[in-house]
């Protein structure tokens, strides 16, 4: 069976394998079924949706292959990937030169496939008045410089000195957001708040004084249902959420541009990022099952697990690109 502890996307999994078992094999990167064996996949919070259903279309196919897929955070999964201990890492931003030396230390070059794209989403109640961030709003409400403030209106004078807009409600001030064993966290400093931090000479890193959350849900929770709540996830957690919580715009510097697919395909949702997973190429050759679970993931219907947790798709030069390192990694 297919271990997991996200849920959200229950529904949609069974319908895609319902839709995996009747493809073709060449269509779906399939095997005979013949399999057998087990994967240990851990990693980013963010792509798990993405793998554990792409997990659970492939053992559709191949029912002798047992899957785990966990989500603690892209630092956390690149610890246990480069220590040897997992077959693929999925991870929410790119392996960092350390990482990449521990992993070294083991022998371990990790193979790095981009498999998808994200609208990095900050995301608040519904009842907020507010319907756009600036980075600079965003470094007075999140950034090392807010600690103590207790309502979105305490971050107004900090707001108008980074060139933010301000004009917060007199509200409380609850953030809930991921720590830094998360490549969401990293995401949201480097694009949004490093360059700020880097001209005030802040630390990189939040206000220490937020609640922390490695699950997404949670997070989208206290959006929800917390007036004044705020925080941030990865698109497809604040699509499923619906309009239980409100998705902000943000202006990066080009105005106002609302989290969509197609402002992230066009570039102009200032936080974007991409996806990936990197695989152990050395548990190949121990692991029958690693190759063809890596080839189902690239293959169309492997693949199609991206928009189907509403995350977005690759262009099809960069999934050829992803292809073609995949390949070339086991040639």
């Amino acid at each position: 069976m297919v271990e997991r502890k996200w849920t959200m996307v229950a529904a949609l999994a069974a319908l895609a394998i319902v839709g995996a078992a009747c493809s073709n094999d060449e269509a779906s990167g399939g095997t005979d079924g013949e399999l057998t064996g087990s994967l240990n996949i851990s990693g980013s919070s963010t792509v798990e949706p993405i793998t554990s259903l792409v997990a659970e279309k492939f053992q559709a196919q191949n029912p002798g292959v047992q899957i785990a897929v966990d989500g603690p955070g892209t630092s956390d999964g690149f610890e246990l990937f480069c220590n040897g201990e997992t077959d693929i890492s999925d991870a929410s931003r790119a392996i960092k030169d350390e990482e990449i030396a521990a992993c070294a230390e083991n022998g371990i070059e990790p193979v790095e496939i981009e498999v998808g794209l994200d609208a990095l989403t900050v995301i608040g109640n519904p009842a907020n008045p507010i319907d756009c961030l600036t980075f600079g709003d965003l470094y007075a409400l999140f950034g090392p410089e807010s600690e103590g403030f207790t309502s979105w209106s305490d971050a107004n004078a900090l707001a108008a000195e980074v060139g933010g807009t301000g004009n917060f409600p007199d509200a409380p001030l609850t953030i809930v957001a991921p720590g830094e064993e998360s490549g969401t966290y990293g995401s949201f400093i480097e694009i949004a708040l490093e360059g700020t931090m880097e001209e005030r000479r802040q630390p990189t890193e939040l206000r220490p004084d937020y609640q922390i959350s490695a699950d997404d849900n949670v997070i989208v929770d206290n959006a929800a249902g917390t007036e004044s709540g705020l925080g941030f996830v990865g698109f497809s957690f604040a699509i499923n959420a619906g309009d239980s919580v409100k998705r902000f715009a943000i202006d990066g510097g080009g105005g106002c541009v609302e989290p969509s697919e197609e402002h992230v395909v066009d570039g102009t949702y200032p936080i974007s990022r991409s996806l990936y997973i990197y695989v152990n190429p050395n548990k190949l050759a121990e692991n029958a099952a690693l190759g063809p679970f890596v080839d189902f993931y690239l293959s169309d219907d492997g693949i199609a697990s991206v928009t189907e947790v509403q995350y977005v798709a690759l262009p099809g030069d960069r999934l050829e690109a992803a292809r073609s390192a995949w390949e070339g990694a086991i040639a």
